[in-house]
């Protein structure tokens, strides 16, 4: 996104330029995901996830498991403020609106198997990895016709 000038004096052209320098509008930083940054981890039997909402709070995500994918959705709606008719923003950069995320986990993990708590901006889910089926030590006899 453009910071576009509305008319030219000295308070929009410190601001251009300021915003319009490299380090915040490197390359890299444009093709990167810029939401829902996540890590995950692997250990003791189980998945844990780690994903950076911040700005959020509990009531705004949602958790949902179907078909073997774990879907994050989040929401946050821009809170309207009454402004003095001259200001006006110079830029804007927080984001509001919704997004989501999924990832497969699965068709054998139900909800039992996951748990979730969000805390400082970090969404924590933890998924059970499904106990592998026990082979029967028994043989059976295949008859031959």
């Amino acid at each position: 996104m453009a910071f576009r000038k509305s008319r030219y004096d000295m308070f929009d052209d410190f601001f251009y330029d300021m915003f319009d320098d490299p380090f915040f509008t490197r390359q890299t930083e444009r093709n990167i995901p810029q939401l829902m940054r996540t890590d995950i981890l692997e250990k003791d039997g189980h998945y844990l996830l780690e994903i950076e909402l911040p700005g959020y709070t509990r009531d705004d995500i949602k958790a949902e498991l179907k078909d073997g994918y774990l879907t994050i959705l989040v929401q946050k709606q821009e809170a309207l403020e009454e402004k003095e008719e001259k200001t006006r923003f110079v830029r804007k950069e927080r984001y509001t609106g919704s997004m989501k995320r999924s990832f497969y986990v699965g068709e054998k993990v139900t909800e039992h198997d996951i748990q979730a708590g969000f805390q400082n901006g970090i969404l924590k889910v933890i998924v059970n990895k499904p106990k592998p089926r026990e082979l029967e030590d028994g043989r059976k006899l295949i008859p031959i016709l």
